[in-house]
């Protein structure tokens, strides 16, 4: 190869290797203008309203309606592990009996990504003895496990248990 062999060559390779970091360079600016964004913390924590309004409706099914079909649902006032949308709407048949009203007392929310967060705390729902119309109030730690499925956020996880030392 003669020297002005070698320096066209270098040319090429020059040429295309700008070509290719420009290439490159507009792909990754176009593709963050369409990408999702994360949630904020205050959506995520947002959610509770939106269960605790389907509990005000009094519809076990319209509650489980906020669960994925895969859902676990480890419930405030029951020993039963909840797996599927059955056993959410049963726990839950029962649960409303109550009249509860749900508050959150404090609230930690970690958004993990743009389909994914947790929101735990403490709670306290004000019930009704479906009875003798006693009220109490019950104060319980939860989990919240959101994941968004088809553009809806579902829980996938709730844990809720009363305070050990309330």
């Amino acid at each position: 190869m003669n020297r002005r062999s070698i320096t066209k060559r270098a040319a090429i390779v020059t040429a295309t290797a700008i070509v290719a970091v420009g290439t490159v360079g507009t792909v990754a600016a176009t593709a963050g203008t369409d990408a999702p964004k994360k949630p904020t913390k205050k959506e995520i924590a947002g959610l509770f309203n939106t269960w605790n309004a389907a509990l005000r409706t009094g519809d076990a099914g319209k509650v489980a309606d906020l669960y994925a079909k895969d859902a676990v649902l480890l419930p405030t006032v029951s020993n039963k592990v909840r797996t599927d949308r059955a056993g959410i709407v049963d726990y839950f048949q029962h649960f409303l009996e109550n009249k509860p009203v749900g508050k959150k007392v404090q609230t930690i929310v970690n958004v993990l990504d743009t389909n994914s967060a947790i929101d735990t705390g403490v709670y306290e729902f004000k019930l009704t003895d479906p009875d003798t119309g006693a009220k109490r109030v019950v104060e319980a730690r939860y989990t919240y496990e959101y994941e968004k499925r088809n553009g809806q956020w579902k829980i996938v996880n709730h844990h809720s248990s009363a305070m050990p030392e309330g």
